[in-house]
């Protein structure tokens, strides 16, 4: 084990870290020696969710760390710690009226303990927790908080240093980690491999836009197709956003950041699936030769699309995207997108928005995402809406003038890509943290990764 975080050496001095609920705590506090209960009163310490102190044995030395909690079963209930405790090393005590799964523990300590410092200086030190390296989730716990740190820094390194090219290089970076192939189709290129859509949205930046395929697995298991939305960054084009709405466009690149982290995940747990990792690189750029309002593209599959709005972008180039990935007939095609505000406006910013043309496929990220405390909720392929993308000049159109339903309509934008019969989910994810809490700094964030893996695991750990 080598995240920082954790200390695997069992020799390592450690306070041992108690861990209450409020409703046991007045039971565990009787229990206490007096000196206990009275440093607790007087830290008027009550076993609340999200607080902790550290107790003093009679020598006045910390003697052990008490943290209250609310569901023992949160891989955040804990995630207060590494930050909150001082900078000692603590181990589970497993005699605490309220244990916590190891490896939950693990999970919250590592998420808490993420700092994105690559334009600052370090700050100081924090709690660490011993664990257990002969565990046998460790790798998986390991896995699951390197997945998650690698879509926060992803999506929080400024976009001068996160363009297409550096999209490509991280997806070169897992194919040699996992020795999987890595094509790409980038310029002009794309349109002479029928890549028009992606092309046209990227054309007006000075960093050429590209598809980035990776490729992994035995030929003998069924095909995963995961594709990303890598708006490296997003002006909205011609019909340019606001100030305000353009600040944090770094993030514009949140589904792809998504993608690569799942498909970390797949990889580094050996998933017996045949996968294929797509990512749409893009800047949506102002200039000379932006694609405009009114320009009517013909796309991959052959259908016209008369751009609405310009500011629609991602849906455009993933319609590509995904007409590619539908190609290879895969089991199942997933997609993850930062796509719309209105996803937001309906779910607020921590509830990703999952659309599914299969209900026991839906169903079962459903339960995932509850057993693994990653939220999603869905919301309806309501196909009656295709009119708000209706076009008198094309097949259809990238937007509308109404402002209703547009999470819905831009789900069913996608849908035109995917072709009858084939299972697709599409997760409409914000990819942020708009302040700090514990274990969910400010910044870029993973959001319903978990419950896509926990979700691919059900599905394909019980074939092999």
């Amino acid at each position: 084990m080598t995240h920082a975080c954790f200390v695997t050496d069992a020799a390592t001095p450690a306070l041992p870290l108690v861990t209450v609920d409020k409703p046991g705590f007045a039971a565990w506090q009787a229990a206490q020696p007096a000196h206990v209960q009275a440093w607790l009163a007087t830290q008027g310490f009550t076993g609340a969710a999200g607080t902790q102190t550290l107790v003093p044995g009679g020598d006045g030395r910390a003697a052990f760390a008490v943290a209250g909690l609310n569901d023992a079963r949160d891989p955040f209930a804990l995630a207060h710690l590494p930050r909150l405790l001082p900078a000692n090393v603590y181990r589970l005590d497993p005699a605490s009226p309220a244990p916590v799964d190891a490896a939950t523990a693990w999970l919250g300590w590592g998420l808490g303990s993420y700092r994105f410092e690559r334009y600052l200086k370090p700050g100081k030190a924090l709690a660490r927790l011993q664990v257990d390296a002969a565990a046998a989730d460790e790798a998986e716990v390991l896995e699951l908080i390197a997945a998650s740190a690698r879509v926060r820094d992803l999506v929080n390194t400024s976009t001068e240093q996160m363009g297409p090219g550096e999209l490509e290089a991280d997806a070169q970076s897992l194919a040699q980690r996992f020795g999987a192939q890595l094509r790409v189709v980038a310029g002009e290129d794309l349109l002479a491999q029928n890549f028009p859509a992606i092309h046209a949205v990227g054309r007006a930046s000075h960093r050429p836009p590209r598809l980035v395929e990776l490729n992994w697995g035995d030929a003998s298991h069924p095909r995963l197709a995961i594709v990303g939305k890598g708006v490296c960054f997003d002006t909205g084009g011609l019909n340019i956003k606001s100030a305000d709405g353009m600040r944090h466009m770094k993030k514009d690149m949140g589904g792809a950041a998504h993608a690569l982290a799942l498909a970390q995940l797949v990889m580094a747990r050996k998933l017996p699936v045949r996968l294929q990792l797509l990512v749409a690189a893009v800047e949506n750029a102002i200039g000379p030769d932006s694609y405009r309002p009114g320009e009517v593209i013909t796309t991959r599959t052959g259908l016209t699309v008369e751009i609405d709005n310009t500011d629609a972008e991602g849906r455009v180039i993933l319609g590509d995207a995904l007409a590619y990935a539908a190609e290879g007939k895969p089991d199942l095609l997933m997609d993850f997108a930062t796509l719309t505000g209105a996803a937001r406006v309906a779910l607020g910013p921590d509830l990703p928005a999952l659309f599914c043309n299969d209900d026991a496929i839906a169903q079962a990220y459903l339960d995932a995402a509850a057993r693994t405390h990653d939220p999603l909720w869905r919301l309806p392929l309501w196909r009656p809406y295709m009119h708000y993308l209706k076009s008198h000049v094309a097949d259809m159109a990238n937007g509308s003038a109404s402002r209703m339903a547009g999470a819905l309509s831009a789900a069913l934008y996608l849908e035109r890509f995917v072709p009858e019969g084939q299972a697709w989910t599409h997760v409409d994810v914000y990819a942020w943290n708009d302040y700090d809490r514990p274990g969910k700094p400010a910044g870029g964030e993973a959001q319903g990764l978990r419950a896509a893996f926990a979700m691919l695991q059900d599905r394909y750990a019980a074939r092999s």
